[in-house]
């Protein structure tokens, strides 16, 4: 191939024209799936937002349900320190309307706190009656009366 020179203007660009068409004709193949590419942008974009909003939702239930097993869990924790509670106050021979009383983190504490309370409380031996000790009734009118005192306190 020979070099022509270009002499005038219609002769530049048709050769500028022709480049210009095939640099065109390139850039049309090249990105010819543009509208497609910017479709599936949008719809990835729409999938990422409907995806962030399950996992903040999915977040705040997580967080919801934490709360929840923490507080459960504080829950089993006194319910456990109160039987202990109970146990050792029954071993130490206090009345149980005084196990709340007891101080201490540790069973051992428990104890040592139980057995000093339990000095300072008076023990109770109080012994039930085995048998009636109410003289026999003689007459008809008082076991009648007494059977109705004892129904009417029954009833309490």
């Amino acid at each position: 191939m020979e070099f022509t020179p270009i002499e005038t203007q219609e002769q530049l660009d048709a050769l500028i024209g022709e480049r210009i068409r095939k640099a065109k004709e390139k850039a049309e193949e090249k990105y010819s799936d543009y509208e497609d590419l910017k479709k599936k942008v949008a719809d990835y974009e729409g999938q990422i937002g409907t995806l962030k909003t399950s996992l903040d939702d999915a977040t705040a239930k997580i967080s919801d349900h934490e709360k929840e097993v923490a507080a459960l869990n504080s829950k089993i924790s006194e319910y456990e320190t109160n039987s202990v509670k109970m146990r050792i106050a029954r071993e130490a021979g206090l009345p149980y309307e005084l196990a709340a009383r007891l101080t201490g983190d540790t069973e051992e504490a428990l104890r040592e706190d139980a057995k000093n309370f339990s000095q300072f409380v008076k023990q109770n031996n109080y012994v039930p009656p085995k048998r009636e000790s109410e003289p026999p009734v003689d007459s008809k009118k008082d076991a009648a009366l007494k059977r109705m005192a004892a129904e009417l306190t029954e009833g309490e």
